[in-house]
């Protein structure tokens, strides 16, 4: 045959001839140009009468203009020449039923899939009825979902021509789709494939409910969604297909074998190689052959290729424990930005790599839906500032205990930052490297300066009222925190990086001179000694628990009055002696509290009834047993020689490991000062009316309460900006936190919310807070009016609510705010265009149609599958 080009025949012609000219196989077919229909038009008269029904064409008269062209295209007969192009088609394919598909000119391109909006008819037999359905394909250009397709997406109504392709139907035991990467999380390493018995008709019109796997490259199994698949569609002896229903006993059943799976996770990577993007692969199986019908680039939902990012929650979850505000978020990543600058500056990095630091410093913790992670791959380029670049990046995985180790590949391709020369990198290294070992060798000293200069200023800040300052005086009195204390703190941050080689040492050791050693021993042998500061409060309490154990009215008061009134009680009770501990406790580590370092956490402080729960716990511990003595015993086992290094080594851990513990409880102190002052900017905001209450600061980010001060906030309606921000919290603390997950290149919605599950309450009933969970098909979210229609044109802005859908829901995506669908597949041509729309979208949602109703408010998110009932019809 000729060559086939778009301009002619359509991408689709294209591709077919592509496929088949790489060696897919691919049903034998045929393509009748889109210059075949311009001449039957010109020849006509057709194409004035078209030119004028749609000139100046508006959405509300697409549904007239496109009956009235319709019907003049299917009553224009066709003359002697096109019937000879359409014989000389039919003729190429050979006899026997065909499928008769429409290629749009402008379709299957790289912007604009048109996906469903042209026709395709099967089981077409006999020249007379090909003839037909090329006329009806013809008519298909100017249907009403293709002109409002067209209207939507700023395109000419009339488009850009129609051929259409004849193809040897293939009479398929099972059919689906193929993308080759994941159109729904954005993931480009995801295949996806969806299945049904029969013929693929059910499938990308929506009206069978069909199996979605997803898979890896290597064929691994991700997620397995098993549709009901109560129909199936096949080849009818009068043409056309019939609908029949399948077995009870096979719809439980994926429609696809495991070696079927692999064979299309195979053909995946090749056809999207054999292409160069990522494919929306149409395929059907008959007799042990797997038959590939179409292909086209997938046009929407997929992430930019762009810069790997690794967020990690591993270890700092223990400070930052569930939802966090934006206020302690943005004033954690200031103070690490601050911090690690400084380390850059002791370890005397020259002021042009600094500035290239600055890329990545800022962005050493990252905030995804109130939860804080570990920016992973900026905190390995921190690591590479230190000499033992592999050695100390594995004490830091092991420190972290990440789930995973990062690739050796791509971790020996991280840097901080670049050199204008070879000489210029081996200067700069020496350099760094000799002010760490002097840093490495000094750090007791150093880090014992650093505390009592610390508690010095420590003393000052905390002697303030700031109750009796403004609240332009408070934040000038934080900003002065942070360049005094928070400053100080990178003359100290050299004691990670000593910590993980001091360790990663002991650890080289512990594999070769104590093989056999039991797995705690690891950690054991490098504890720090229990005398260390911030242990004091775990001793006190334990103490204090034993005063209790030995007085029975002391417990009694302490184990059944509430928290709030046990202060109370025990001064009734003539307890005054142990109220006077208590009091010290809070005195010295009032500080010290769950979630400490969460500015919006009352401390011990703000509430000291918070004691009492832990005194509680102490009361009825029970006191373990410590494993120095075993940890020594095993190390007794070294020859007098080893045991010297070993020793030397041990120590170096363990004085490191109890300077850190005694920092970190001047961390603890610091935070603490940060929220006696936040708390009193909360207060003086309110009473300015800037939010509701005092407790409302902590909902702004540290960077807009500076602009407070310096105009350089710009959204100035804080109050407004709080109750957003609440509502926000409201779905967020309904989902479940990945430990760790990726992103490309932008922090997109998609890549996130595709690695995070909604967690689902328990309840039936569809009241306010009843949550659903469906097959996520279109990302974004979306708050509205649930619509329950059987048909689409009821929208008006509303989320759509229906059973199964078919190509013609697309003419009304565009008045919809979100589709939510309990039949259907998120591959079908609506949930295809929903996602070009960007209409939230979720489909397979069990029991939709039967417990959603007219007029309730749902929030939807078409990222995660999740729906929930914000309200019901009679509160909204």
């Amino acid at each position: 045959m000729t060559a086939v080009t778009s301009e002619v025949d359509g991408a689709k012609a294209r591709g077919l001839r592509e496929l088949a000219d790489a060696g897919f196989v691919v049903p034998p077919w045929h393509v009748i140009g889109a210059d075949v229909l311009r001449r039957h038009l010109d020849t006509t008269g057709l194409a004035g009468l078209i030119g004028d029904e749609l000139r100046d064409l508006t959405a509300d008269r697409a549904e007239s203009a496109s009956a009235a062209v319709t019907e003049a295209v299917l009553k224009t007969p066709l003359g002697p020449d096109v019937l000879a192009e359409i014989a000389s088609a039919v003729d190429a394919v050979g006899a026997g039923p065909v499928a008769v598909r429409s290629s749009g000119l402008d379709e299957d391109g790289p912007r604009f899939s048109f996906a469903g909006q042209f026709d395709t008819f099967l089981n077409v037999e006999g020249l007379d009825a090909v003839a037909e359905h090329v006329r009806r394909c013809w008519a298909g250009a100017y249907s009403a979902r293709a002109l409002a397709y067209r209207l939507a997406h700023g395109l000419p109504p009339g488009g850009a021509g129609m051929a259409v392709i004849v193809q040897r139907l293939v009479v398929a035991e099972k059919s689906g789709v193929l993308f080759t990467a994941n159109p729904m999380s954005g993931e480009r390493a995801e295949r996806v494939v969806s299945a049904v018995f029969g013929l693929g008709e059910g499938l990308v019109g929506g009206a069978v409910d069909a199996d979605t796997v997803v898979l890896d490259p290597a064929g691994k199994v991700l997620q397995v969604t098993v549709g009901e698949k109560r129909e199936r569609y096949d080849p009818d002896a009068s043409g056309g297909c019939r609908v029949t229903e399948t077995a009870t006993a096979v719809r439980d059943e994926l429609a696809v074998t495991d070696a079927e799976l692999r064979e299309l996770v195979e053909l995946a990577g090749r056809i999207e190689e054999a292409r160069g993007a990522p494919q929306d692969v149409e395929w059907a199986i008959a007799d042990g052959t797997l038959w590939v019908l179409q292909s086209r680039p997938v046009t929407a939902g997929l992430d930019e290729p762009g810069e790997l990012h690794v967020w990690d929650n591993s270890n700092i979850i223990e400070s930052f424990r569930g939802m966090t505000s934006p206020l302690t978020y943005s004033f954690a990543r200031r103070v690490y930005q601050r911090v690690y600058e400084e380390y850059c500056r002791e370890l005397k990095v020259p002021d042009a790599q600094l500035s290239q630091a600055q890329e990545w410093l800022p962005a050493l913790l990252g905030y995804f839906h109130g939860r804080v992670y570990y920016n992973l791959l900026n905190w390995y380029r921190l690591v590479r500032l230190a000499p033992l670049y592999r050695l100390g990046r594995r004490s830091l995985e092991l420190t972290l205990g990440v789930e995973e180790s990062l690739d050796s590949e791509l971790a020996d391709e991280l840097r901080p930052f670049t050199f204008g020369s070879r000489a210029e990198e081996i200067r700069v290294t020496a350099r760094s490297r000799l002010r760490f070992a002097s840093r490495f060798a000094m750090i007791e000293r150093t880090g014992e300066r650093f505390i009592e200069d610390f508690y010095r200023t420590y003393e000052e800040f905390g002697a303030t009222d700031y109750d009796a300052l403004t609240a332009d005086q408070v934040y000038r009195r934080y900003q002065a925190l942070e360049r005094t204390l928070v400053a100080r703190w990178g003359r100290v941050a050299v004691l990670d990086a000593v910590i993980g080689l001091s360790f990663g040492t002991l650890q080289q050791l512990n594999r070769r001179w104590l093989p056999d050693a039991p797995m705690w021993f690891t950690w054991a042998v490098a504890g720090p000694a229990n005398s260390v500061e911030s242990a004091g409060p775990a001793h006190r309490i334990a103490e204090l628990a034993a005063v209790v154990r030995a007085d029975e009215e002391l417990r009694r008061i302490v184990i059944e009055t509430d928290p709030a009134h046990a202060r109370k009680a025990l001064l009734d009770g003539g307890h005054t002696a142990f109220v006077s501990d208590v009091d010290d406790y809070a005195a010295r580590y009032g500080d010290r509290s769950l979630d400490e370092l969460k500015l919006e956490a009352p401390s011990l402080r703000d509430d000291p009834s918070t004691f009492f729960p832990m005194l509680r716990a102490a009361v009825a511990s029970v006191e373990s047993m410590s494993g120095r003595a075993d940890a020594d015993a095993v190390v007794a086992g070294l020859s007098p020689a080893r045991r010297q290094v070993y020793e030397r080594v041990r120590g170096k851990v363990r004085r490191a490991l109890e300077l850190r513990e005694r920092i970190r409880f001047c961390r603890t102190r610091a935070f603490g000062t940060a929220k006696v002052m936040i708390r009193a900017i909360g207060r003086r905001f309110a009473e300015m009316g800037l939010i509701d209450a005092p407790e409302d600061v902590f909902w702004l980010y540290l960077e807009e309460i500076g602009g407070c001060f310096d105009a350089s906030t710009v959204d100035t309606d804080l109050r407004a900006l709080v109750r957003a921000r609440k509502a926000a919290a409201e779905s967020d603390r309904l989902l479940t936190a990945p430990s760790r997950f990726t992103t490309r290149g932008a922090v997109g919605t998609r890549a996130n919310r595709a690695a995070w599950a909604r967690a689902v309450p328990g309840g039936t009933a569809a009241a306010a807070g009843a949550e659903f969970t469906g097959v996520p098909a279109g990302p974004g979210r979306v708050q509205g009016r649930a619509r329950v229609v059987e048909l689409p044109s009821e929208a008006q802005g509303d989320i759509l609510v229906t059973y199964r859908t078919d190509p013609g829901w697309v003419a009304w995506l565009p008045s919809a705010s979100g589709l939510l669908v309990e039949r259907g597949s998120p591959l079908t041509h609506v949930a295809i265009v929903a996602r070009e729309l960007g209409v939230p979208t979720v489909v397979q949602v069990p029991g939709l149609t039967t417990r959603v109703r007219d007029g309730m408010r749902l929030d939807v998110d078409g990222g995660t599958g999740s729906i929930r009932v914000l309200a019901g019809p009679e509160e909204s």
